[in-house]
C-alpha cells in the first residue's frame, strides 16, 4: 500500500514549522508569548516609584518638568501638559480656555501608564536582541519591527520615531559601507594594505603587533573610521591567502582577521579622553562633580590597559580560531606586496578615490564634533558618484542595508529607553542587586564596570555613560572611593560592547563588510559576536579588574580633589 505524504509535511514536522535562518516560527511563538505575558503583568513597584520621583539622577528632564512622568507628558500630551502647567501657575487665558473647549486635549498620562511604556520599551529591547541573535526573522524584518512596536505602543510620536532611526551614526554606517565599495572597486584597498600590513608576517604578528597598534591608534582616532577603512583591506588579505593555498573558503581566517581587529578597536577607548563621546561625557560629569581630570592624567590611568587588552584579544583569537584555519600560513606582507605589484602606478579613478578618502579622513579629524561622522561620509559618497567611481547599482549590491537598518533600530531603542526611563530603571535595578562586597571600597568600581559593560551592549556607549554617570559618581562619595576610580571604570567599560552586533557601530560595520570580495557571500554571522565576543567581554572585565583596578592603579597617585 502506498504511503501518502501530505504536502507541506517533512516526515512528522510541518514544513511551515521547520526552523531555518530568517524564519524560525517556534522561536517567534515563544518570543511573542513571553512579550504578551510580560506586557499584561503589572508594572514593578520600583519602576512606578522611579517615574514619579522628583528630579531622578541620571535622567534628562524636560523644561519645567520635575519627574519622568512630566517629561513624557510634555512630549506625548503637549496640550494637556501646557494646560496643567498654566493651571498650576494660575494662568488661564481666554483664548486658551476657548481652544480647550473646542478641542479637548487628551488627558495626561498617569504614573502607571508611563511605567507601562518604560516596561514595554525594555521588552522591545529584549525581544529585538533575541530575534537578532537567533535570526528567527530576517535582520531587516526585525529592524522594521522595532519601529512598528514603538508606533503601536505610542512610545514616541511618529516624527520622533523617524528621527530616532536617522542618527548620525546610521548615516555614517551607510556612507562608510558605500565608500568601501568605491575603495574595493578601484583597488585602492590593496595599496592601503601594502602600507599597513607590509611588516606583518604571521597570524602571531596580527595578534601581538597589529592589534595592539590598532587599539592604541583608536585611543586618539575614530575607531569606527579605522574599522571601516581596514575591513576591505583585511578581506583582500583573506581572499588572496585562500587562493595561495587553494582554499575556496576559510571562515575561521575571516573571523580571526575581522573580529580580532574589531575587538581591538573597541578596546582602544580607555586610552584617552579623545577616544569618543562617552569619554567626553564622563569628563563633563567629573567636572560637575568637582573632580576634573586632566587629559594626561586620564591617559596615565587608561593607556596601560589598552595594549595589554589588545594582546589578550590576540591570544584569545589565536587560541580559538587558529586551529580551525584551512590555510597553512598567513603572511600578509607577501600577499599584499604581490598583489600591489600587479597594480602599477596609481591613476584615473583610483587616484580620485584616494583624494576623496584623504579628504574624508581629514574631515573626520577636523570637523568631527561640528559635522559628526555621518555628514562628511555622505559628502564622500556623493563625490564618488560625481567622479563616476561607482554606480547606484554598485551601492545597492555592495551595501548591507539590513545592517544599516539594524543599527538604526538600535538607535531608536536607545532613544525610547532613555525617554521612558527604562534605561535608568535597568541601571538602578542592577545597582540595587549588587552584593555588599561590590558596593564598598575599590570593589565598587568592579560592580560599576559589570553594570556598564552589560548595558553598553544594548544601547550606545554614550547613552550608557550619560545614564549611569550621575548615578555612580555619588555612590563613590558614599563608599569612600575616589570618584576618578568609579568614573573611569564606568567610561572604560562602555568600550566593552562585544557580544551584540548592535553594541557599537564597529560591530555593525565589521558584520556588514565581512563578505567574500568575489562571491559576495557573508562570512560572519550574528551569533559569532555572541560566541566570541562574550568571552572577550569577560576577559576585558578580568583585565580591567586585576591589571587595572587592583593592579597598576594601586601604585598610582590619586590626588585629593576636595
Amino acid at each position: 500500500m502506498a504511503v501518502h505524504i501530505t504536502p507541506g509535511y517533512a516526515g512528522e514536522i510541518p514544513v511551515a514549522w521547520k526552523g531555518q535562518p530568517g524564519y524560525k516560527p517556534i522561536i517567534l511563538l515563544i518570543v511573542a508569548t513571553l512579550f504578551t505575558l510580560f506586557t499584561i503583568l503589572p508594572e514593578p513597584q520600583g519602576l512606578l516609584d522611579l517615574v514619579s520621583k522628583e528630579r531622578p539622577p541620571g535622567y534628562a528632564l524636560g523644561r519645567d518638568c520635575t519627574s519622568i512622568v512630566d517629561t513624557v507628558n510634555q512630549k506625548l500630551r503637549p496640550k494637556a501638559f501646557k494646560a496643567y502647567q498654566n493651571e498650576k501657575k494660575g494662568i488661564v487665558h481666554a483664548e486658551v480656555a476657548k481652544e480647550h473647549a473646542a478641542h479637548e486635549p487628551k488627558p495626561l498620562l498617569t504614573a502607571q501608564q508611563v511605567a507601562f511604556l518604560a516596561k514595554v520599551m525594555v521588552l522591545i529591547l529584549l525581544t529585538a536582541a533575541t530575534l537578532w541573535g537567533s535570526e528567527a526573522l530576517p535582520l531587516g524584518a526585525t529592524d522594521l519591527m522595532v519601529g512598528v512596536l514603538l508606533y503601536i505602543f505610542c512610545i514616541l510620536p511618529i516624527n520622533e520615531i523617524s528621527k530616532a532611526y536617522m542618527k548620525d551614526a546610521v548615516f555614517f554606517i551607510f556612507g562608510i559601507l558605500a565608500v568601501a565599495v568605491g575603495v574595493g572597486k578601484t583597488g585602492l584597498d590593496k595599496r592601503i594594505g601594502l602600507l599597513l600590513l607590509s611588516r606583518i608576517k604571521s597570524a602571531k604578528g596580527f595578534a601581538f603587533l597589529f592589534f595592539p597598534m590598532l587599539a592604541m591608534s583608536a585611543a586618539f582616532l575614530s575607531e569606527h573610521a579605522l574599522v571601516a577603512l581596514l575591513v576591505p583591506v583585511l578581506m583582500g588579505v583573506y581572499k588572496t591567502t585562500c587562493k595561495m593555498y587553494g582554499v575556496e573558503k576559510d571562515r575561521a581566517l575571516a573571523l580571526f582577521l575581522v573580529l580580532g581587529m574589531c575587538f581591538a578597536a573597541n578596546h582602544g577607548g580607555p586610552g584617552s579622553p579623545a577616544a569618543g563621546g562617552r569619554n567626553a561625557i564622563m569628563v563633563g560629569y567629573l567636572m560637575e562633580h568637582g573632580a576634573s581630570i586632566p587629559f594626561l592624567q586620564w591617559m596615565k590611568y587608561g593607556m596601560p590597559f589598552v595594549p595589554v587588552m589588545a594582546c589578550c584579544i590576540g591570544a584569545y583569537m589565536l587560541l580559538f580560531l587558529r586551529p580551525k584555519f584551512k590555510v597553512k600560513h598567513v603572511n600578509p606582507s607577501e600577499v599584499v606586496k604581490a598583489e600591489a605589484a600587479k597594480l602599477g602606478k596609481i591613476r584615473g579613478r583610483e587616484a580620485m578615490m584616494l583624494v576623496i578618502l584623504v579628504c574624508l579622513v581629514a574631515a573626520w579629524i577636523t570637523l568631527g564634533e561640528h559635522a559628526g561622522l555621518g555628514g562628511p561620509t555622505l559628502y564622500a559618497v556623493v563625490a564618488m558618484f560625481l567622479c563616476r567611481i561607482v554606480k547606484w547599482e554598485d551601492v545597492q549590491s555592495g551595501v548591507a542595508f539590513d545592517v544599516v537598518g539594524l543599527y538604526a533600530a538600535a538607535c531608536a531603542m536607545g532613544v525610547g529607553l532613555k525617554f521612558t526611563g527604562g534605561a535608568l530603571w535597568l541601571a538602578n535595578t542592577f545597582v540595587e542587586k549588587l552584593p555588599d562586597f561590590l558596593s564598598k571600597g575599590d570593589s565598587l568600581a568592579l560592580g560599576i564596570s559589570l553594570l556598564t559593560g552589560t548595558m553598553t551592549n544594548f544601547m550606545s556607549d554614550g547613552a550608557t555613560v550619560a545614564a549611569l554617570g550621575p548615578i555612580v559618581l555619588p555612590m563613590a562619595d558614599l563608599a569612600g572611593v575616589h570618584p576618578w576610580k568609579v568614573g573611569l571604570a564606568c567610561a572604560f567599560s562602555s568600550s566593552f560592547a562585544n557580544f551584540l552586533v548592535v553594541g557599537t557601530p564597529n560591530n555593525a560595520i565589521a558584520f556588514g563588510m565581512c563578505v567574500d570580495p568575489e562571491t559576495g557571500e557573508r562570512l560572519m554571522e550574528v551569533t559569532d559576536f555572541m560566541k566570541y565576543g562574550l568571552g572577550v567581554t569577560v576577559m576585558a572585565w578580568i583585565v580591567l579588574w586585576f591589571w587595572g583596578i587592583f593592579g597598576y592603579w594601586q601604585f598610582l597617585s590619586w590626588p585629593a580633589i576636595y
